[in-house]
């Protein structure tokens, strides 16, 4: 039994299979590539695709399937052109929730519903995911397995006037499975040419009846990755060694992929027919991983507040063993650091020799890697009814009402660190704390049809919450060797207080209680979309929305759209609109501390507090307000032939958007202005480095999509052939506090150009899928010299898959990413070369296909 599809309420004919999608037209016999229907765009009535005035790409469940990845991130990637995703390794929470990007824009300026309906945003916020992301806190989609999925929907144009905050640079739309009946099993293993990153997946679906009116249709996903690693060693090695310095990390520093555990998903949609015209559905997730990964090295010689100390407080100059003193009778004076071995440094055996004497060379005497550590839970419930009103003054109007809530928990720590305040009592492996986002949503909508006239009107209502939960006690403390009365330093003077050991966790110190809280906004809005069709080849329609938020006011935002059709096979299409993303609860209030280089000091513990903090204000700080969008989009849509095409012009200014600063010296005459007893005091006590979230530069991003397909007979069987490029470029207007080096990433991190070619052949139980992308210049960035970058070469990435169906029920599939092992752009000074580099990383972290290589994989799957 098959259930009607029961989320139309946002429903719109668009343009089908235009990026990567050739099974869609190779599966529609009954109608044209143009004619597929889907759920984004417009709150009025379904129309052909000739008339659709925005541009919608669809991804059916089959194009999915044809990648190795389990990921949902690298699945669409691979798909859509204007899409992209950077690895991050050594990058603290973005190496558990990688940000994204559409169209050049952050994560957070891409709206995601599921069946229509608002997603809630993660809980990670991105402090260390390049220039682009920086701040960026968007939803968490890669939870979404494609198991589940009926097809996905990425509405490219801006949409803020219909469905509110974020969707400025589009909104991609996840349509959950709705069988009553059958299912299907897959498992997949896939590993790396290099011989890691092993990946095991077992996916499951599963339809049945709800009655005899209604179904349930659920899913659930395991996954398990070993992590990789593109590095070897770093010249840190190299020199410690060479100073008979024992028991360096080898490598020092791990640059790949995270290690992730027990990845499981699970999502179920539900529908029941309830009579006279009207229906209730409800949808749902939960999901939760782990993840492991690597971090910055310590290096035991020059690590100051841990292993040294600067005897003349200038900052740059680290020149001293820092030691603890444990019972109160040591008597040994600091000296110049050492070779880091006992048997060649007599300060440091004079240190292990004395039981009241203790230094951090005692736990790592080859200095130590930290380990970051994450588990990610995400939830969410949607439940509603829609249908049409039976008699009464609202006689045939529609309408849906729904009520949804979402929450995403971060939970972090540290391992194979100290907090050195506490000297030999400290623990090695960290509880930090954690994030939870949690969203409340209620929507009621109308929709009617008058005439040629189609009216939809609705109002929102939404709370968001952000809350920081404080680490444990040993994570953010300051021990009582946290003052220099307690440390060795020669000085006579027990009260001088240039010398302090670090406090918290080191690399990534726990959230304090001073911090901690739950921070609340809610907002309302009011809006209206209205589509007339005016002729039989024009349509034109409009939409307005208003939206009041509880912190900072409201904003007002309207949409202009139109579709000409010229003829039966040409038709013309824009938009025009205003739209805004309004400051997460997250960025206004989050306290943060992660590991930065800052030139001149090195690798330092930087704090990130929220705007209204004491010491964001003294650094000039001021009460963040929206982002706000003017876009132009238009396109046409041809049929030649055979061949569908689309091209797409858009242009998106986007001013005062948010960003986080750089990290600002706390000197002592502004310090010295801070009330006593202002929030996270240990924090702001230990720490000199700090920044905070702001408004601070315009952008004009624009670009152009051209999509085109085609099918068939070749070969004695059937071929799909599809095509998909993007150009687009984002320039800088105007900055007061980023820096020029951000403004750089900004506007060069990203390819240009990006293309992909897919070509999809049938033949009877056998089939091949074979994808060619392209990836053109783009910001070439290396731990090693993080302020100057270079012109990465373009490059092709080759794409394989091969299927055979053994029987109807059983198909086994092989195939590869990236399957000729295109090598992204290597540093010079990387392993195998007369000077291995610092961090020892062979690649540029900024590839936009990755820094893994090729991935080969095998899938079996049943259907029933």
């Amino acid at each position: 039994m098959r259930h009607k599809h029961l989320f139309t309420s946002l429903s719109v004919i668009a343009l089908a299979g235009s990026l990567g999608t050739p099974l869609a037209v190779a599966q529609s016999t009954d109608m044209d590539l143009l004619e597929e229907v889907v759920t984004v765009g417009s709150r009025t009535k379904a129309r052909s695709a000739t008339d659709s005035p925005v541009p919608v790409d669809v991804i059916n469940a089959d194009e999915l399937a044809k990648s190795g990845s389990s990921d949902m991130l690298e699945l669409l990637k691979g798909t859509i052109p204007s899409f992209n995703v950077l690895s991050q390794p050594i990058s603290d929470a973005a190496s558990i929730i990688r940000p994204v990007n559409l169209r050049g824009l952050p994560s957070d300026s891409t709206l995601v519903l599921v069946n229509g309906k608002r997603r809630h945003r993660s809980s990670v916020i991105v402090f260390q995911g390049g220039g682009l992301n920086k701040g960026a806190q968007g939803p968490d989609i890669s939870v979404i397995p494609s198991i589940a999925l009926k097809q996905i929907e990425v509405l490219r144009d801006g949409a803020a006037a219909q469905y509110g905050s974020d969707a400025i640079a589009g909104v991609m739309n996840f349509v959950l499975k709705d069988d009553a009946e059958g299912g299907s099993v897959e498992v997949k293993y896939g590993q790396y040419g290099e011989g890691d990153g092993d990946t095991t997946t077992i996916a499951a679906n599963i339809g049945m009846p709800l009655t005899s009116s209604g179904f349930v249709n659920a899913s659930l996903q395991w996954n398990q990755a070993d992590d990789t690693v593109r590095n070897g060693r770093s010249s840190q090695n190299v020199t410690l060694e060479a100073a008979g310095v024992e028991n360096v990390p080898d490598p020092a520093y791990i640059w790949g992929s995270p290690k992730i555990d027990d990845d499981v998903s699970f999502f179920v949609n539900a529908g029941l027919e309830l009579g006279n015209d009207s229906e209730a559905y409800l949808f749902g997730n939960h999901a939760t991983r782990s993840a492991d990964g690597g971090f910055y090295y310590r290096n035991p010689n020059n690590r100051q507040g841990v292993f040294t100390w600067d005897p003349d407080g200038d900052g740059p100059l680290i020149n001293q063993r820092l030691i603890a003193n444990v019972d109160g009778n040591c008597n040994l004076a600091t000296g110049p650091v050492g070779s880091g071995n006992p048997d060649t440094d007599p300060l440091l055996a004079a240190i292990i020799a004395s039981d009241s004497c203790w230094s951090v060379n005692e736990l790592y005497s080859g200095g130590y890697t930290p380990r970051f550590v994450g588990t990610v839970t995400d939830s969410a419930l949607t439940a509603g009814t829609r249908g049409t009103f039976q008699g009464g003054f609202m006689n045939d109007w529609s309408y849906d009402f729904s009520a949804g809530i979402g929450r995403s928990e971060s939970n972090f720590g540290l391992n194979n660190t100290l907090n050195p305040s506490m000297g030999p009592d400290s623990p090695t492996n960290f509880d930090t704390g954690s994030y939870i986002q949690q969203e409340k949503t209620i929507n009621i909508d109308f929709s009617h049809q008058f005439g040629d006239t189609s009216v939809a009107f609705g109002t929102e209502w939404r709370e968001d919450s952000f809350q920081i939960v404080a680490g444990e006690t040993a994570s953010w403390k300051a021990g009582r060797y946290a003052e220099l009365d307690n440390v060795i330093s020669g000085d006579p003077d027990p009260t001088n207080t240039l010398a302090v050991f670090t406090v918290g966790s080191h690399g990534f110190p726990g959230f304090h209680p001073d911090s901690a809280g739950s921070f609340e906004r809610n907002n309302y809005a009011l809006y209206t979309d209205i589509e007339h069709q005016v002729t039989s080849g024009l349509l034109i329609g409009g939409a307005l929305r208003y939206e009041e938020f509880s912190d900072f006011g409201d904003t007002l935002n309207y949409k202009l759209t139109f579709n000409w059709s010229l003829t039966d096979d040409f038709a013309f299409r824009g938009s025009m609109g205003t739209g805004f993303r309004a400051p997460t609860v997250g960025q206004t209030n989050v306290v943060n501390s992660q590991t930065t280089n800052i030139e001149g000091f090195g690798l330092m513990n930087v704090a990130t507090l929220a705007p209204s903090h004491p010491v964001s204000v003294a650094l000039g700080a001021q009460a963040l307000t929206p982002e706000e969008s003017e876009s132009v989009t238009l396109g046409l849509v041809a049929g030649l032939g055979d061949v569908d095409l689309t091209i797409d012009f858009y242009h998106i200014e986007v001013t005062d958007r948010i960003t986080v600063t750089d990290s600002k010296l706390l000197d002592d005459a502004t310090r010295a202005t801070l009330p006593s007893d202002m929030p996270a005091a240990d924090l702001v006590g230990t720490l000199t480095h700090f920044n905070f979230f702001t408004n601070d530069f315009d952008t004009t991003t624009q670009g152009v999509d051209i999509v085109a397909t085609y099918g068939t007979d070749l070969f004695g069987g059937s071929a799909d052939f599809s095509m998909a490029y993007n150009y687009n470029e984002t320039e800088v207007d105007s900055y007061t506090i980023t820096s020029a080096w951000d403004v750089q990433r900004l506007e060069e991190e990203l390819p240009n150009h990006r293309a992909n070619i897919s070509w999809a052949q049938y033949w009877g139980d056998f089939s091949g899928f074979l994808r060619a992308n392209y990836y053109g210049e783009y910001l070439a960035i290396h731990a090693d010299d993080s302020s100057d970058a270079i012109k990465g070469d373009p490059a092709v990435t080759i794409d394989l898959e091969l299927a055979y169906n053994i029987n109807e029920n059983f198909t086994i599939k092989a195939g590869g990413n990236n399957i000729f092992d295109q090598e992204p752009m290597r540093y010079t000074g990387a392993n195998g070369n007369p000077s291995p580099s610092w961090s020892g990383a062979y690649y540029y972290e900024t590839s936009p296909f990755g820094i893994n290589g090729s991935f080969y994989y095998m899938k079996a799957s049943y259907s029933f």
